[in-house]
């Protein structure tokens, strides 16, 4: 019998709270993040709101790393230190045992940065626009740097990867990390995500691809997965951290365990770019894969923590791919998006949203969907509508499905006896 993977540490920053516990306490409470952007001007995009973080200091960083950071590397940074504090594992005895694994993307200038550097190419020429450009901005700009930040900060040795597919590239690195430690490759892994899109290249982009709500005059009530009246996502930012180690690592250091992290799966849609099919078929082979990974039947899952995005295609395909994942059992499952409340995350929607997971375990509430007003056939399933819920949950999964077509699923049950 396998050593199970137990959850030691979470820690997060989100537009709801720069903290696990202030984020938990306002999803329970269906309270909205998502306002006017403040960060930027703008009122010339068809968006013009997102769900950004508030009050938010990053922790002192001293040598290179305090000239050489970017704002998500910064919440990384964050969300980091306090999964390590809450695994207490802010001194790690074996170096090289302990590995990083995180879903990040690249970072992209604002619209003034990239103005000024290509009117340097136009008006300086190439060579002196080189000249003047500085170093920093390439590596910090890199999707790898936020792992190469967190491995420093942790002193952790081992294993060190970036996954960067869109939406689901943190909880493909959780996964990849169960993974590296199943197959004996290090003792302990510190995963996540990062991403901070709340910026104009962002929005523009999204706004031509038609992906963005654009109920600019109402932007409380703009993200509403699973209503009928859904007319797109809302950007966020935030990060997202977990430790994982074997429960006789965790035991022998007397760390506090959080949950067991029982299943991982993954799929790829084969599909387009930018939706999903609309039998769910990538999401049902990832949902499926997790339970056969943890052994579970599907009447084992009570909650599912949803992609759901609150565009059309998304949350018809999710729900059709729950269908085909659970069978009879999809109408017994409680199932809700926390996006509704705090925007899209990308790339570390996955690992923030696999902690919404434990702590829902742990306090045996699943949070709600909030804006759910009115139902769509198409979308039937039981989406815990506008107030959170006590009930029994025993095993919670959570999905995480990206632009591009990757998926990933990650299922969490309370810790061993």
């Amino acid at each position: 019998m396998r050593d199970p993977i137990v959850i030691t540490g979470v820690g997060c920053v989100t537009p709801l709270g720069c903290d696990v516990e202030t984020t938990w306490a306002n999803l329970v409470a269906g309270k909205n993040a998502i306002a006017p952007i403040e960060g930027f001007d703008a009122k010339r995009f068809p968006c013009t709101f997102a769900a950004e973080v508030q009050k938010f200091e990053a922790p002192a960083l001293s040598g290179r790393f305090a000239r050489w950071s970017d704002a998500k590397s910064r919440l990384a940074h964050a969300a980091a230190v306090e999964a390590l504090r809450d695994a207490n594992l802010e001194n790690v005895s074996n170096p090289a045992r302990m590995g990083v694994s995180v879903g990040a993307e690249v970072s992209r200038p604002t619209l003034p940065e990239l103005a000024e550097r290509l009117h340097r190419i136009v008006n300086d020429g190439p060579e002196r626009a080189y000249r003047a450009t500085d170093p920093k901005d390439f590596a910090v700009m890199s999707a790898f740097y936020p792992a190469t930040l967190v491995a420093a900060i942790a002193n952790a040795q081992g294993p060190n990867l970036t996954t960067s597919t869109a939406c689901t590239s943190s909880a493909q690195s959780i996964g990849d990390a169960l993974r590296i430690i199943r197959r004996g490759d290090a003792d302990i892994m510190l995963a996540g995500g990062t991403d901070r899109l709340v910026e104009e290249l962002m929005v523009m982009g999204f706004s031509l691809l038609g992906a963005l709500s654009t109920r600019n005059e109402d932007p409380a009530h703009a993200c509403r997965p699973f209503d009928r009246l859904r007319d797109g996502f809302v950007l966020g930012e935030g990060a997202g951290f977990v430790v994982l180690e074997r429960l006789s690592s965790a035991i022998a250091r007397g760390a506090p365990i959080r949950a067991t992290l029982e299943g991982y799966g993954c799929s790829a849609n084969a599909w387009r770019i930018t939706d999903s099919p609309p039998d769910g078929r990538g999401a049902r082979t990832s949902m499926a894969s997790a339970l056969v990974d943890a052994g579970l039947p599907p009447d084992a899952v009570d909650y599912i923590n949803a992609h759901g995005t609150s565009t059309q295609q998304n949350d018809t395909s999710e729900t059709a791919g729950i269908k085909g994942a659970f069978g009879t059992h999809a109408n017994r499952l409680a199932v809700s998006s926390t996006k509704s409340m705090m925007g899209h995350l990308v790339a570390a929607c996955g690992a923030v949203e696999l902690i919404v997971c434990i702590k829902a375990l742990e306090a045996q509430i699943a949070p709600p969907t909030i804006n759910y007003e009115n139902q769509d056939p198409t979308c039937d399933l039981d989406y815990v509508p506008n107030e959170a819920r006590a009930m029994k949950i025993d095993h919670a999964m959570t999905n995480a499905f990206g632009f591009g077509g990757s998926n990933g699923t990650l299922i969490v049950g309370h810790p061993p006896k």
